[in-house]
């Protein structure tokens, strides 16, 4: 008779121990260890669940022998538009044939309406079986009514137990699969509760075996814990071949997905997208939408540039500085990192002699969009600066550049197409570091005049005088 025996597994690293540790001593995390229980195997087979995992992944690609790499091109791999037009610039082109995407996001945002009018897009032409776990058919059935879906060769399947999963596919012999969501399946082979460590990772590893033995594309949808990282354990976001972040929040109608890995195309590519009472509509222009509502003749607004993926976006930081009544002055940012807004702080503070330690700062950026491109640092800066002093920027003014420690104000990547993208939408006035004019010919329309700039002391002119404030 098997023996039950219990493990402890580390959700970030797949560390095993046989008692519970309040830090990894393979990663250092702390809190990380789930208790996980499965039988015990006799010795010629493989007894651990990363074992296991390891013989259901052996063989997917079959028998091969090595090949010389050579100059001869290999086969591109073979794409299919999902009929979104940003769904498809996210994946690098489209989905490919074999691969396996994880989407994650937080409750509410939109996975499953996204995914919905993906299936509607790609059963015209191939067979999709949409699984859900989550999920009645009525209720699937209800949200594609209400979107004004058709359904075409879309199959539903209400069902967890991945080995059903497995007969319907043989059956059915789909070209894509959509697992929503992986949490909720189970493997009969692991006796631990869906939605534990051992659990994701055995019917991650089944479904990625299927999508690469049967050229199936699969799309797994994950959800979130409350530091907003994928639940589960971190190897899974390494089987995959791309993982998708949906950002936004719930309570605004701007969403977007963010490509953090993928193996068929860029990274930090970023999709946009608004809610609707169709569904998720995709918009061509986010830099349009993204400043549809910027006041005009406001201190402590300013636009900048950054690129996400392949395209420049404009984008506006808000900044709110205001005299503190506590001896210690609260930061707060939004959309942009933390500790950046301190260091941006502490330069003006040194180089330009601004008093921003007896003020609360906060800093904003509009629309729910996360910026972690330092080309917009000057931007930043300038917003700080106009609202420490109460003095708006001029309504036309874009900036562009990356500030060091030093107070200089570095060279950006791609200067062209960000002032093209500023042209587009009207900016006359755009600040760029002077080391990229000095390298690249940059031609603009006869309208529009660059400033080149420096240092941070060079940002000082760019604030209009207001009734005789300086």
């Amino acid at each position: 008779m098997k023996k039950a025996r219990t493990v402890y597994v580390c959700s970030e690293c797949d560390y095993q121990s046989a008692k519970w540790m309040g830090r990894c001593p393979q990663c250092g995390n702390w809190n990380t260890f789930s208790e996980e229980t499965y039988e015990q195997e006799p010795p010629t087979k493989a007894a651990t669940p990363a074992a296991r995992r390891h013989s259901m992944l052996a063989g997917t690609t079959g028998d091969c022998e090595p090949q010389q790499l050579t100059s001869d091109p290999l086969p591109d791999y073979f794409r299919r538009s999902t009929g979104i037009g940003e769904f498809d610039r996210v994946l690098g082109g489209g989905l490919v044939e074999g691969s396996v995407v994880l989407l994650s996001g937080e409750p509410g945002i939109g996975k499953s309406t996204l995914l919905l009018q993906i299936c509607a897009s790609l059963a015209e032409d191939r067979t999709v079986l949409y699984v859900s776990g989550e999920e009645s058919v009525s209720q699937i059935s209800m949200r594609a009514k209400r979107l004004g879906l058709k359904s075409g060769k879309l199959y539903i399947l209400t069902e967890t137990n991945v080995e059903k999963i497995l007969k319907s596919m043989t059956k059915l012999n789909p070209d894509i699969l959509i697992v929503d969501s992986i949490q909720t399946m189970y493997h009969n082979e692991s006796n631990t509760v869906p939605g534990s460590v051992t659990q994701i990772r055995e019917c991650a590893g089944v479904f990625i075996g299927k999508a690469k033995t049967e050229n199936t594309a699969v799309l797994l949808v994950g959800h979130v814990n409350k530091e907003g990282s994928i639940a589960g354990p971190k190897v899974l976001e390494h089987m995959v071949d791309t993982v998708l972040y949906f950002e936004g929040e719930s309570r605004q109608n701007c969403r977007m997905i963010r490509a953090i890995k993928n193996r068929f195309g860029s990274t930090n590519e970023l999709g946009v997208f608004e809610m609707t009472e169709k569904g998720l509509q995709e918009v061509a222009s986010p830099s349009e939408m993204l400043l549809a509502d910027r006041p005009q003749g406001v201190s402590g607004n300013s636009a900048v540039c950054v690129i996400e993926g392949t395209r420049p976006i404009i984008a506006e930081i808000q900044s709110l500085a205001t005299t503190t009544v506590f001896p210690s002055p609260k930061r707060m940012s939004t959309g942009i990192d933390y500790n950046r807004v301190y260091l941006i702080l502490a330069v003006l503070e040194k180089r330009l002699g601004l008093r921003f330690s007896s003020s609360d700062v906060y800093v904003n950026v509009i629309g729910g969009i996360k910026i972690e491109e330092t080309a917009s640092d000057a931007g930043m800066a300038c917003a700080m600066i106009s609202s420490l002093r109460d003095i708006p920027l001029p309504d036309d003014l874009l900036c562009i550049g990356e500030i060091g420690l030093s107070g200089e104000v570095r060279a950006v990547s791609r200067i062209e197409q960000r002032v093209r993208e500023g042209e587009r939408l009207g900016f006359k006035k755009i600040v760029i570091p002077s080391r990229n004019l000095g390298k690249t010919e940059i031609r603009v329309a006869p309208e529009t005049t660059l400033i080149p700039v420096k240092t941070v002391f060079d940002l000082l002119p760019l604030l209009r005088k207001n009734d005789g404030k300086n």
